[in-house]
């Protein structure tokens, strides 16, 4: 019994510090959600489907990757084009904002924010059409989870570690802003998130 719990603890936590370790990165995907974190903008709906994708991703990673494996070299350069022109969108509309300026400068406390369905179709989006994400969850993670002798306790390990990432980033944007009340605040992150999105999406034109 003792043994099969610290087997468990060992498989869980191995899903817990590789997920965390791929996963906390500056890429599209968290600079996007940081930001509209700071707005206010469904920051909980938002990060609840960031986690239940990575949960997702990495379970069809761990229980099929060979199959996964054999299809990746055809879908990823249609993936990869579709994606880079959404981030170019998205960056071209931060890189507006901040130039706007006027137009960041509060944060939408007591505004009427738009429809949650619009935020989880651009979340959907941003997350899907990026090449990257299933690299790191179906087939970096998905591997390693792959070779454990219990799969499932990967999994929730890695579960963890993806809520607690994406969670922690909806709590600490709440706590940070009040203090971003200042326009070139606001023109500094839409500036920050502008420039990752374009370097992301550089990144991958070279690889079409």
């Amino acid at each position: 019994m003792e043994s099969q719990f610290s087997q468990i603890i060992t498989v869980l936590s191995t899903g817990f510090l590789v997920t965390l370790g791929l996963i906390v990165a500056i890429g599209a995907q968290n600079a996007w959600v940081l930001n509209k974190s700071l707005r206010g903008e469904h920051p909980w709906v938002i990060t609840s489907v960031c986690v239940s994708l990575d949960i997702s991703l990495i379970a069809i990673g761990v229980y099929s990757i060979s199959t996964i494996q054999q299809w990746m070299p055809d879908l990823i350069p249609a993936i990869t084009l579709m994606g880079v022109v959404f981030l170019l969108w998205l960056s071209s509309q931060s890189f507006y904002r901040a130039w706007q300026g006027g137009g960041s400068l509060t944060t939408n406390e007591g505004v009427e924010l738009g429809s949650p369905w619009r935020s989880v179709g651009q979340v959907l989006a941003i997350s899907l059409l990026n090449p990257h994400v299933y690299l790191d969850t179906v087939v970096l993670i998905g591997s390693v989870g792959a070779q454990q002798t219990l799969p499932g306790w990967f999994i929730v390990g890695a579960g963890c570690a993806s809520a607690l990432w994406f969670f922690s980033i909806a709590a600490g944007a709440k706590l940070l802003r009040p203090k971003l009340s200042e326009p070139k605040h606001w023109q500094m992150l839409d500036s920050f998130t502008g420039i990752c999105l374009l370097v992301v999406a550089l990144l991958m034109a070279q690889k079409l």
